[in-house]
């Protein structure tokens, strides 16, 4: 999926870090699950390499209308479940190999209405399930603290108290129902970016996206269920595009496979739990130059994978991922 940074670029959605995936994961074969289908390039990309069957699970509606059309192509070897990936262990168990494709999709930013993008002016949804509560639903019910507090651990917006302060004063004037507005209100706040710099709303709505969806909480569910779902000798591949989701990814595997270091050398001696997963990828992938050229999006593109073991699956808190969590939620 893309990341939110590169909203204003135009190109269609491919599946990042495709080859070096399959390929590590040779010869695929069984059944997988595709925990973020979105336009099904990975679950092509896995059907094609000769994987038995690819369950694609996707909380977006929208993912589901738009493969009517070719999904018949693949018969029975692909099926669709509606709904979030941290909950795929109650779709399926014995799974060969779990696929997350983390962050947005192209296809989520290129469609104003959605409320994604910042470079389209639109209504300020952002919801991914396109229900509950959106984008407009949160800035207008948080107050200018817990705003603030939003930008700044979900976005990592340094100018998180000036901005939600603005944020404030605006609203009392007139709603903020749609990007444009909102992402004038961000840009009146910040320096003018040079060239080659972000455009100054980037933080600020990658933060109420992950608000509204609850995205790094997915993510440390998701990371359970896969380990609850796969059997033993699954893959499980993960491709991050934000620093944030590619620590608490790296975090998993090794608190997974032993080699998370938490304990003083000083103190008492703990019984170790059995690793969980075997660690196939040390550092992360990155993209290659071809696919760089080929695809500019994949450039913050990071790729992690994991094999299960036999040992019995189990719970990891949130603070061991080093996820962010407001304040009111530690």
């Amino acid at each position: 999926m893309a990341p939110a940074a590169d909203q204003d670029n135009g190109a269609p959605h491919v599946p990042v870090l495709l080859r070096p995936l399959l390929k590590a994961v040779a010869p695929v074969s069984g059944t997988w699950v595709d925990g973020t289908f979105g336009a099904g390039g990975y679950a092509r990309g896995l059907l094609e390499a000769g994987a038995d069957k690819v369950i694609g699970i996707d909380r977006d509606p929208l993912a589901h209308q738009m493969a009517q059309a070719w999904i018949g192509d693949y018969g029975d070897r692909l099926e669709l479940v509606e709904g979030n990936f941290a909950d795929m262990d109650k779709v399926i168990s014995g799974a060969d190999g779990v696929v997350l494709d983390l962050g947005v999709s192209s296809m989520q930013l290129d469609i104003a209405e959605r409320g994604f993008s910042f470079m389209k002016d639109g209504p300020l949804d952002m919801r991914m399930e396109q229900s509950g509560e959106s984008a407009a639903d949160l800035v207008k019910r948080l107050d200018e603290t817990a705003l603030a507090d939003v930008l700044y651990t979900y976005g990592e917006e340094r100018a998180s108290r000036r901005i939600a302060r603005a944020i404030v004063k605006a609203r009392d004037q007139e709603p903020i129902e749609t990007t444009a507005r909102l992402s004038s209100i961000v840009e009146a706040c910040l320096p003018r970016p040079k060239p080659g710099q972000s455009h100054p709303a980037t933080r600020s709505f990658q933060a109420l996206r992950i608000a509204v969806n609850d995205e790094y909480g997915a993510l440390w569910r998701g990371l359970m269920a896969a380990e609850r779902a796969l059997k033993p000798g699954g893959w499980l591949c993960v491709v991050t595009f934000h620093s944030v989701e590619d620590r608490m990814v790296k975090r998993f595997f090794q608190a997974r496979t032993g080699r998370l270091d938490t304990v003083s050398r000083h103190a008492p001696v703990t019984e170790t739990e059995a690793p969980r997963f075997e660690l196939l990828t040390r550092k992360a992938v990155g993209p290659d130059d071809e696919e760089l050229a080929a695809n500019p999006r994949a450039r913050s593109a990071r790729l992690r994978i994991g094999k299960r073991t036999d040992a019995a699956p189990g719970e990891i808190g949130a603070d061991k991922l080093n996820m962010p969590q407001l304040k009111g939620k530690r």
